[in-house]
């Protein structure tokens, strides 16, 4: 949604780089491209007016003038604006003390509040509730079978006590299907028998001018007494989610705001917006049709991926809910020990499907840093890639998954066959993951992997070998002479040279401990070290001459 915003942004900083100070212009024909971007994201005109003002402000200050690299500053301004513009502070659910919480939901009709009431259920029982749904939406036509079914999906009861609207007609006539004020008031009594300690109440959609909804939402918030009420909006609807938010604020009132569709591809102005003009948070996003598309709202993090700074924490806690850990440090022990060798194709797939469970490879390289570039890249990735290597990992027999090595040529054409793939992607699988072992086994052993940049001589950096060849040729050239007679002359034995002494490179000569000791007029005392540091320095003796005496014993 935020692709057309973070796309002008990144091209407006670009050019503020290399630059080592602005100047006035610089910073007003910044502020004029953000300006511009924001107001084609359709974000809401005050808002704009305030955050440029807030941006230039402190870009003109000391706080630019005096940084070292005054781009990065002004990224970093822009950063923290659009965190306060977004909410500030992430926003929590307050739990009731004696339960069951209350939550009601509220929206404009087709804002997607009967599958986010299952999507919000399913994200309170992953965090450990007992949530109960209740289908007070009896206008809507077969909004309660709806909410039956998303219910199913999520795992989680359902109250419905009346069936709702089965046609356009019943609902025309709201007084035959049923009171959704006395379901809300019986959704407590049952919730408090069953021992559910959360309750979310759907009501029905309404437009901001239709009175009647507005006072059915109104009661029903009076009957239940709700810990929060959540306004549901579209975030594709731009400008006018604003002026309904407002049009709800004023008619029923709610604590925070939920935002749906986070995923269309609209230009997500409201998302910017309704936070500062409404003054309430947003403490939800729901961003795909599957129930654990849907999140706490992070406006810090929000404002990264804006910024095409990735959004590292949230990748991390998916991560931390999907891999299973014992599971992992098995892994990373295969990696780490006998160069790689135990960690075979079948460890390889297990990695492979925990990625795949986070969600698409798209929205996961989405959330790293610096990828922003790289979007039409990322778009692209084919995702039935990964069904075929699993197609062909899966057509190998155990041991063949255990130790890939022994797949010889009439192996592969075999598991080629049963995966309904070509030989040479079975052989082109296989090099790579011989490849990545590799690679993965010498950096979990703190190794430099061949083939990667790095300081000349480093091991697998390259440049060693040339250096080693350079110096074969000087050693051959060393202490020849152009003089025959000088040539010719016996070699005198040279003095045997002291050992080289670490400590001269800092100006001393060796580690004495006696040249510690009071010889001096009044020293009346000798220098002790303590214990454990006189302990360190005998053992750091002790072995070096261990090591003398086993390299004479080998001469």
């Amino acid at each position: 949604m935020f692709d057309t915003l973070s796309d002008r942004l990144s091209a407006t900083f670009k050019n503020l780089r290399g630059k080592g100070k602005l100047s006035d212009a610089d910073i007003d024909a910044t502020a004029r491209e953000i300006r511009i971007a924001l107001l084609e994201a359709d974000v809401n005109l005050a808002v704009v007016k305030e955050f440029i003002a807030a941006v230039k402000e402190r870009a003109k200050g000391e706080e630019v003038s005096q940084a070292l690299n005054p781009s990065q500053q002004i990224i970093k301004i822009v950063n923290e604006e659009l965190v306060n513009i977004l909410g500030g502070d992430t926003r929590n659910v307050r739990f009731a003390k004696k339960p069951p919480t209350v939550i009601m939901l509220a929206g404009l009709q087709g804002a997607g509040k009967t599958t986010l009431a299952g999507k919000l259920a399913y994200w309170l029982k992953s965090e450990g509730h007992s949530p109960l749904l209740v289908a007070a939406d009896l206008q809507r036509p077969n909004a309660v079978t709806q909410l039956q079914v998303v219910g199913q999906r999520a795992g989680v009861h359902v109250f419905a006590p009346h069936p709702g609207a089965s046609s356009a007609a019943e609902a025309a006539n709201p007084g035959g299907v049923g009171d959704p004020v006395a379901v809300a008031r019986d959704a407590l009594v049952e919730a408090d028998r069953k021992l559910y300690d959360v309750v979310i109440v759907d009501t029905a959609g309404r437009l901001g001018v239709d009175e009647v909804l507005m006072q059915q939402a109104a009661d029903i918030k009076a009957a239940v007494n709700p810990d929060e009420v959540l306004f549901v909006v579209d975030a594709m609807i731009g400008q006018d989610a604003v002026n309904t938010a407002q049009a709800f604020a004023d008619g029923v009132g709610y604590d925070g705001v939920v935002l749906t569709k986070l995923d269309g591809d609209a230009r997500g102005g409201a998302a910017l917006s309704i936070a500062r003009v409404i003054g309430k948070p947003i403490m939800f996003a729901s961003s795909g049709e599957q129930m654990k598309d849907f999140d706490v709202f992070h406006p810090e993090r929000m404002a990264s991926r804006i910024l095409g700074m990735g959004d590292m924490l949230t990748l991390i806690e998916q991560a931390e809910k999907t891999f299973d850990e014992e599971q992992s440090r098995k892994a990373a022990e295969k990696i780490s020990s006998k160069g790689g060798s135990q960690f075979g194709l079948g460890d390889f797939l297990e990695q492979m499907k925990a990625v795949r469970r986070m969600g698409p490879l798209s929205k996961i390289f989405g959330m790293l840093p610096g990828m922003g570039e790289m979007k039409d890249q990322i778009a692209n990735i084919d995702e039935r890639e990964v069904d075929r290597l699993e197609a062909i990992i899966l057509s190998m027999t155990p041991a063949e998954r255990d130790d890939p090595k022994i797949l010889n040529g009439s192996r592969r054409a075999r598991i080629a066959k049963g995966s309904g793939t070509e030989v040479s992607e079975v052989n082109q699988l296989v090099e790579r993951f011989f490849e990545a072992r590799k690679m993965m086994s010498a950096l979990a052993n703190g190794q430099m992997p061949s083939g990667m940049p790095g300081m000349p001589g480093m091991p697998g950096a390259g440049g060693g070998k040339k250096k080693q060849q350079q110096t074969k040729k000087g050693k051959n050239r060393k202490g020849v002479s152009g003089n025959p007679a000088k040539r010719n002359a016996p070699v005198k034995p040279e003095p045997p040279q002291p050992a080289a002494d670490p400590a001269a490179a800092f100006g001393g000569h060796g580690f004495d401990m006696g040249q510690f000791k009071g010889n001096g007029a009044g020293s009346g005392s000798e220098f002790e070290l303590p214990p454990e540091l006189q302990k360190m320095f005998n053992n750091d003796k002790n072995d070096k001459n261990d090591k003398n005496d086993k390299n004479d014993k080998k001469d």
